[in-house]
C-alpha cells in the first residue's frame, strides 16, 4: 500500500462548528463561506463568488488559508508574499489586502489577533480539507478489506482539484505549497491506480498509466503499476520492456540503477511467479464446527462450502440470548442443500442452546405435510412433558409449549416447511431461544424472520464436494472431465452428490465415463439417480403441488434457451396480460421452481429446465403449443428488436423488409431505454435465433439477426451473434430458402468485416449477391455491394471498392434507403481519400453527414463524421480532423458502440501522433487496445504499430519493440499486407 503522507499545515479549522454535523464531502451550510485551494484561489459565500482581488491578495489568503485557522504574524505573511526581498512598504500593502479582504467576506472571517491574521474556516469549507477527510476514511476502508469504497473516496478526493493547485498565486509560501500539493496528488492517483490492480482492472488502467509515465518518466512507482497492468494483461514483453525503458532512462538523466522494488517486479515477472497473475486475496478464517449428540440429524462428513452463510446464520444464533427468539429461514430450491445447511449450522451453534435442541422433518414438499398439533405432542413429549398432561388442541399444546421452553436456552430446527402457517405454532417465541427454518417457499409472511435464499454452489465449491466424494486421485487425474460433470450438475449440491456417490460406487468408471453419460441432456435426469435419492424426484414433489395454470407456464416458460426471460417475454410466451403472467411466475419463485433474477426477470436452475421441458413432452397438450408459445416469443423478440432499430435508425428501409410478427413487440419511450433493452436481452434474442431454425420460423430467425445487428457491432456480444448468424446461414442453405441465406450471408460477412476476417467477409458477400433470387431482395442487393466496398477499403482494393459503393449507392437510392446511401457515400469518400481523390471525398463525406443530419440520426451522424474526420486527417487539416472524431467519439460512447469508440480512439492516435503530440497519441492508442476495435486482431496489430510509434518518440524504445514485435506475430499469422512494414520497423534482425 503507498503511504500518502499528509499536506503539511492543514488538517482540521478551530472554529466553533461540530466537525460531527458535517457528511464526507458535501458542502458545508450556506451561511458560511466555502474555498478552494486545489486550483484557483477562490471563495464562495452560498452561491455567489467573491471578488478575492490582486495575485498578491490571493496569496495573503492561501497563505492564511493553509495554517489551519492559526494566526500568522505580520513578518511571516511578508515571508510568504516575498521571501527574503520584500518591498520597502510591505507592511502597509499586508494591511491592505487584509482590510480588503475583510470587506469581501461575510463578518467575523477575517480577525486581526496579536498583531497578525487568521482566517476562520467552517467544517469542510475548504476543498484541501474535504479531500484530506476523504482520503483518511479511504484509508480506513481499505484497512479493512473495502477496497470499492476506497477507491470511491479517492475518487471523490482527487475530483476536487480543478487544475493546478494555488493557479497564478505567486510567492515562495504558494511556491513550496504547490508543489507539496502536486506531489500529494500525484500520489493520490499512484494509490487509486493500485487499488485499480488490486480490484482486477488492469487492463483499464494501462491506458492512464501510459499516459502518467510519459508525463513523469522518472516516477518508479508509475513505472511499477505499469509493469504489473502490462503483465496482468497479457503483455508480458511489453511489461519487460517498461523495465528496460526505465534502467535506461534513470542511468542516462541521473546515473542510477532501479529501485529494488522495480527490479524484484521484473525478476518475478521473468520467472512468471503465479502470484503476480491476479491480486492476492484475503486469507479466509476457517469455519468452525462442533458436534454434539441431540435430536439433530447428524452433519454430513463432507460437508462443503456456504462459509458466508454458515457465518451469518451462526452469528445470528450466538447473539439470541437476551433477546426475542432469532428466527432464519432458508429456502431455496429442491436439492440445493438446505437441510444440510441447517443441520450443519445447528450443530456448529449447540454450544449457545445448553437446554437443548428439536427437530421436525415437516415434509412440505409432500402430498401429507406434517401438522402442527402433532409436532407439538412430540416436541413436549421431549421436553420432558408427560402423555396425561399433553392437551387436544393446538391451541393448547401452543401455548404449554411456550410454558415448557420459559427460561431455557432452546434451538428448534423446522426442516422442509410447507407455509408460514405451518411453521407459525411451533416457534417457541421465548427469549433465548432460536428457531432455524427450511423450506421451498420463501416465508416473507413470516413476522421477524431472517430471510436466506439459498442458491446453488461456486463452481470450485461443487468441484471441492464431487473431490470430497469421489476421492482426490481420481479427480486430479482428469480435472476437466469433472469440471464438465459439476457443470452438468448445474452445480447443484444433490446431484452433485448423487453423482459422485455413482462414480465412487463403480471403480470402472472412469470421470470422463460418467461426465459422457451426462453430456446428453435428454437422459441427464435419468442418470442422476442412486439408491433412494433422485434429482427428478426432487422435482416432481415441487411440481405436484403446482395449479394447472402454475403448471401450464412451468411448462412452457422451460422451452426457452435464453439465460432468462423478461416479465413481457413471459407474457408472450404464455399468450396472457403481463398482470397475470406476473402473478404466476411470482407464485412459482415463492415455490422455488423459477428463481428471480432482478426485477422483472426470471430464470430456470439448469437441471429444472429439463425437468419443465419432459413435462412439456409429457403433460402438454395438444403438443403444438409447445411450437407456438416459441413462435410468439420469436415474435415478441423480433417486433421488439425493430422497433430498437427504427429509433436507432430513422429512414432506415430494414424495418420495411423484415418479416410480419403477430406481436406488436414492447414500446420504448426513448433512445436510451431502447438500447438498454437490446443490450439486456442479448443472449436471450441470440439463443431464440439459434433455437428457431425450423421451416416455419426461418426467415423470422434470420431477420431478428438484422433488427440487433447493434449486438455485433457493440462487441459485447459479437462471437455469440457470430454463432447464431452461422448457424442461421447453414439451416438456410439446407432448406434452400435464398433469401434467408442472402441475408444471412451478408450479416456474416459484415461479422467478418467487424473482426478483421475479410478473406472469409468477401466470400460470404459475393456468394450472397450470387444467389439466385436474392436480386429480388432490395435488402440483400444494396447491403451486400456496401460490404464489399467496406473491405475493398480495408483491403487497400480501392478500384474494385469504388464500384460496389456506386453500385451499393444506386440500390439503396431505389430502394428509398436514405441512411443506407449515407453509409455508401461515407464508405466512397474512404475509397476515393485513398485513390487521391481528396477533395471529392471530402464532398462526399459532408453528403453523407447532410443525410443524417436531416433524418436526425445521431448514431449514424457518428459513422459520418468518423469518416469525415479520417479523410480531414489524411488531407492534414489536423483540427477539423478532430473536431470530427472527438465528437464521432462522444456518440459511439453514448450508443455502447464499443467497438466503434475504441476504432475512433484509433484514428485520434494517429492524428495527434501527425501533429507531433505522442503522449496524447499513446494515451488513445492505448486506449484503443483496452476498449477493442473493429477489425479484430488486424486491427489490433494496426494498433501496436500506431502506439509502438508513439512510444519510440517518447524516447521508450524497448516498449515500442514489444509492441511491434507482438503486431509482427498476429500479421504474420494472418499473411497480412502489413507484414513488411513492421519488419521495417524492427530493422534487420526482424527482416532475416
Amino acid at each position: 500500500m503507498v503511504d500518502v503522507p499528509r499536506v503539511p499545515e492543514q488538517r482540521r479549522p478551530a472554529s466553533g462548528d461540530t466537525p460531527g454535523e458535517r457528511t464526507e464531502g458535501h458542502p458545508p451550510e450556506v451561511r458560511t463561506p466555502r474555498f478552494s485551494v486545489l486550483g484557483p484561489v477562490r471563495a464562495w459565500h452560498g452561491s455567489e463568488q467573491l471578488n478575492t482581488g490582486s495575485p498578491q491578495q490571493r496569496a495573503l489568503l492561501a497563505a492564511l488559508l493553509l495554517r489551519d485557522g492559526r494566526t500568522a504574524t505580520a513578518s511571516e505573511l511578508i515571508d510568504a508574499l516575498w521571501g527574503e526581498e520584500p518591498p520597502s512598504q510591505a507592511l502597509a500593502a499586508v494591511r491592505t489586502y487584509a482590510s480588503r479582504l475583510r470587506k469581501v467576506l461575510p463578518a467575523g472571517v477575517l480577525v486581526s489577533e496579536s498583531g497578525g491574521y487568521a482566517v476562520q474556516v467552517g467544517d469542510g469549507a475548504l476543498d484541501l480539507a474535504v479531500a484530506e477527510d476523504l482520503w483518511a476514511a479511504a484509508e480506513k476502508a481499505r484497512s479493512v478489506g473495502d477496497l470499492c469504497q476506497a477507491r470511491t473516496l479517492v475518487n471523490k478526493a482527487l475530483g476536487l482539484w480543478d487544475g493546478e493547485p494555488l493557479a497564478n498565486v505567486p510567492g515562495p509560501y504558494a511556491d513550496t505549497q504547490r508543489t507539496r500539493l502536486d506531489e500529494w496528488r500525484l500520489q493520490l492517483v499512484e494509490t487509486r491506480l493500485d487499488m485499480d490492480l488490486e480490484q482486477g482492472c488492469h487492463a483499464e488502467a494501462v491506458s492512464e498509466l501510459t499516459a502518467l509515465t510519459a508525463a513523469h518518466p522518472l516516477r518508479e512507482r508509475l513505472r511499477e503499476l505499469l509493469m504489473l497492468a502490462l503483465y496482468r494483461s497479457g503483455r508480458q514483453a511489453e511489461a519487460l520492456a517498461v523495465y528496460a525503458d526505465t534502467r535506461r532512462l534513470l542511468a542516462d538523466e541521473l546515473g542510477v540503477d532501479p529501485r529494488p522494488g522495480l527490479k524484484e517486479l521484473q525478476q518475478r515477472i521473468l520467472q512468471a511467479d503465479p502470484a503476480l497473475a491476479e491480486p492476492a486475496a484475503p486469507d479466509q478464517e476457517p469455519a468452525t464446527t462442533a458436534v454434539r449428540p441431540a435430536q439433530l440429524p447428524a452433519t454430513v462428513p463432507d460437508f462443503t462450502g456456504r462459509a458466508s452463510f454458515v457465518d451469518e446464520l451462526s452469528d445470528i444464533l450466538s447473539t439470541s440470548e437476551g433477546r426475542v427468539m432469532a428466527v432464519s429461514a432458508l429456502a431455496g430450491i429442491g436439492g440445493v442443500g438446505k437441510t444440510t445447511l441447517a443441520v450443519h449450522v445447528a450443530h456448529v451453534a449447540r454450544t449457545h442452546f445448553p437446554d437443548g435442541q428439536l427437530y421436525v422433518d415437516l415434509q412440505g414438499a409432500g402430498a401429507r405435510a406434517a401438522e402442527p398439533e402433532t409436532v407439538l405432542g412430540a416436541f413436549l413429549r421431549a421436553l420432558g412433558t408427560a402423555d396425561s398432561a399433553i392437551p387436544d388442541s393446538l391451541e393448547e399444546r401452543a401455548a404449554l409449549y411456550r410454558s415448557v421452553l420459559a427460561g431455557r436456552r432452546i434451538l428448534v430446527l423446522l426442516d422442509n416447511a410447507r407455509d408460514a402457517a405451518q411453521v407459525r405454532p411451533l416457534l417457541p417465541g421465548m427469549e433465548g431461544c432460536a428457531a432455524l427454518v427450511t423450506s421451498r417457499v420463501r416465508m416473507v409472511d413470516l413476522a421477524g424472520a431472517h430471510l436466506i435464499d439459498l442458491d446453488v454452489m461456486s463452481p470450485e465449491e461443487a468441484l471441492l464436494l464431487f473431490t470430497r466424494i469421489v476421492g482426490e486421485e481420481r479427480v486430479t487425474s482428469e480435472r476437466e472431465a469433472a469440471l464438465d460433470v459439476v457443470a452438468a450438475c448445474g452445480f447443484l449440491p444433490l446431484a452433485i452428490r448423487i453423482a459422485a456417490s455413482r462414480l465412487a460406487a463403480r471403480r470402472t468408471w472412469t470421470v470422463s465415463t460418467l461426465a459422457a453419460k451426462l453430456a446428453d441432456e435428454r437422459r441427464r435426469l435419468d442418470e442422476l439417480q442412486a439408491g433412494d435419492l433422485a434429482v427428478k424426484a426432487t422435482f416432481e414433489l415441487g411440481y405436484g403441488q403446482l395449479e394447472p395454470a402454475q403448471a401450464r407456464a412451468f411448462r412452457l416458460l422451460g422451452l426457452a434457451d435464453g439465460p432468462d426471460l423478461s416479465l413481457a417475454a413471459a407474457a408472450a410466451v404464455l399468450d396472457l396480460p403481463l398482470e397475470e403472467t406476473e402473478d404466476l411466475l411470482e407464485s412459482l419463485v415463492d415455490t422455488s421452481l423459477v428463481e428471480s433474477a432482478a426485477p422483472g426477470r426470471y430464470r430456470y436452475h439448469d437441471l429444472v429446465r429439463l425437468y419443465a421441458r419432459a413435462c412439456a413432452e409429457r403433460d402438454e397438450q395438444p403438443p403444438s403449443e409447445r411450437d407456438a408459445a416459441m413462435s410468439r416469443l420469436l415474435d415478441f423478440y423480433l417486433a421488439s428488436a425493430a422497433r430498437v432499430y427504427a429509433i436507432e435508425r430513422p429512414g432506415d428501409r430494414t424495418v420495411d423488409h423484415l418479416a410480419p410478427t403477430q406481436h406488436a413487440g414492447q414500446d420504448f419511450t426513448d433512445d436510451t431505454k431502447a438500447l438498454d433493452w437490446l443490450h439486456s436481452e442479448a443472449a436471450c434474442i441470440l439463443a431464440c435465433v439459434q433455437q428457431s431454425l425450423g421451416a416455419g420460423t426461418l426467415r423470422r430467425a434470420v431477420d431478428l439477426l438484422l433488427a440487433s445487428k447493434d449486438l455485433a457491432e457493440s462487441g459485447a456480444s459479437s462471437l455469440r451473434y457470430e454463432a447464431a448468424t452461422c448457424a442461421a446461414r447453414d439451416a438456410a442453405a439446407e432448406v434452400g430458402d435464398a433469401r434467408a441465406e442472402g441475408r444471412a450471408r451478408v450479416t456474416l460477412a459484415q461479422v467478418h468485416s467487424n473482426a478483421g476476417r475479410f478473406d472469409e467477409g468477401k466470400l460470404e458477400a459475393e456468394r450472397a449477391l450470387a444467389l439466385e433470387g436474392t436480386a429480388n431482395d432490395p435488402w440483400t442487393s444494396s447491403n451486400a455491394p456496401n460490404e464489399l466496398g467496406i473491405i475493398g477499403n480495408c483491403t487497400n482494393q480501392l478500384e474494385a471498392s469504388e464500384a460496389y459503393l456506386l453500385r451499393a449507392i444506386e440500390a439503396f437510392r431505389a430502394d428509398g434507403n436514405r441512411p443506407g446511401e449515407a453509409s455508401a457515400l461515407c464508405n466512397l469518400s474512404r475509397a476515393l481519400v485513398d485513390l487521391g481523390r481528396t477533395a471529392k471525398a471530402i464532398e462526399l463525406a459532408r453528403q453523407g453527414i447532410a443525410i443524417y443530419d436531416d433524418l436526425g440520426l445521431t448514431f449514424r451522424l457518428a459513422n459520418a463524421r468518423y469518416a469525415l474526420g479520417v479523410v480531414l486527417g489524411h488531407a492534414g487539416r489536423h483540427g477539423e480532423a478532430l473536431d470530427q472524431l472527438t465528437e464521432a467519439l462522444h456518440v459511439f460512447a453514448e450508443n455502447r458502440q464499443r467497438l466503434w469508440e475504441g476504432t475512433t480512439h484509433f484514428r485520434l492516435a494517429q492524428v495527434h501522433l501527425s501533429s507531433h503530440r505522442a503522449a496524447l497519441a499513446a494515451q488513445h492508442a492505448e486506449q484503443a487496445l483496452t476498449t477493442g476495435c473493429m477489425g479484430g486482431d488486424w486491427m489490433r496489430a494496426n494498433v501496436l504499430v500506431l502506439l509502438g510509434r508513439c512510444l519510440d518518440s517518447l524516447g521508450q524504445v524497448d516498449r515500442a519493440r514489444a509492441c511491434w514485435r507482438e503486431a509482427l506475430v498476429i500479421h504474420e499469422r494472418a499473411g497480412a499486407a502489413e507484414v513488411d512494414e513492421v519488419r521495417g520497423l524492427l530493422g534487420p534482425l526482424a527482416a532475416a
